[in-house]
Formats: structure tokens, C-alpha cells, sequence
């Protein structure tokens, strides 16, 4: 018999609320992310490595969750983050991004930290952190194994 936590620690959907639905379709589609069979004209899914990323528009978003919409904030409070296994993998990703549409925020540079990182926009200002933490290791399908 499995006894289930009351509160799983596991991230299973971020969805992010954008102003045009076929632009950031695309922007992600041009990362090389398979856009889910389960997309619907309203919303549309991505497949990640353990978890799924949703788009849909921000005022439909707003209107789910029951709040009222704001303005775009300069800064949500939020960042999203790519693991990547080396450096050079950050930059290839964050060329692929700007080649994708993506606006860089802050270049790839080494950390205080021992790692590598650095941080684009996507077409609605949601920041994306691409880095190499020496410090995490990945499991063979390619997931984080925080010790």
C-alpha cells in the first residue's frame, strides 16, 4: 500500500500567461520544444523533462486564477532556469534563444558560486536563467539529482 504526502514536493505545470498565443507558440517551437498533442486553441503544452510548460493568455490566465489582471511588472519575483551539463551548453542554448526571438537580459558569465550563468527574456518578458551548476548532478533521462 503507498501512503501519499499530503502536499507532494514536485512541480508538475508552470504555466505562463502571454499577450499573443501563436508568437510565443512559436518562440517555443523555435527553442526545439514538441508542442503536446494535448494543445487546444486556447492553451497550448510543452513537454519538460518531468513537469510540462503551458501557454495561455494572460487575461484568460488572470481570469482562472480569479484575480484581476495587472500590468506587465518590470520584474514578476519570478525566474524560471535550464540546467544545462557544461558551459558551452549555456551559450549554444542561449544562441538558440536569441536566434528564437529571445532578448538577453544578462550574459552567461561565471558565478560566485563556482557556475555559469546567465538570463534571456521570452516574447512576454518572462526571465529564463540558463546555467551549469557544477554541483547538480543529472540522472541518465536527464533530470536534476540534488543531493
Amino acid at each position: 500500500m503507498t501512503t501519499h504526502q499530503p502536499f507532494p514536493a514536485r512541480l508538475s505545470i508552470v504555466t505562463l500567461g502571454v499577450s499573443d498565443l501563436a508568437a510565443s507558440t512559436e518562440f517555443y517551437e523555435a527553442l526545439g520544444w514538441r508542442r503536446s498533442a494535448a494543445s487546444q486553441d486556447e492553451i497550448v503544452w510543452f513537454a519538460t523533462s518531468g513537469s510540462a510548460l503551458g501557454l495561455f493568455p494572460t487575461e484568460a490566465l488572470a481570469a482562472d486564477a480569479g484575480v484581476p489582471e495587472a500590468g506587465e511588472p518590470a520584474f514578476r519575483g519570478v525566474t524560471l532556469a535550464v540546467n544545462l551539463e557544461s558551459r558551452e551548453g549555456v551559450d549554444a542554448a542561449l544562441e538558440r534563444a536569441v536566434a528564437a526571438g529571445a532578448v538577453v537580459v544578462k550574459p552567461p558569465a561565471a558565478t560566485e558560486w563556482g557556475g555559469y550563468s546567465g538570463y534571456f527574456e521570452d516574447p512576454d518578458g518572462h526571465l529564463w536563467e540558463l546555467a551549469h551548476n557544477p554541483f547538480f548532478p543529472f540522472t541518465e533521462d536527464g533530470r536534476l539529482d540534488l543531493p
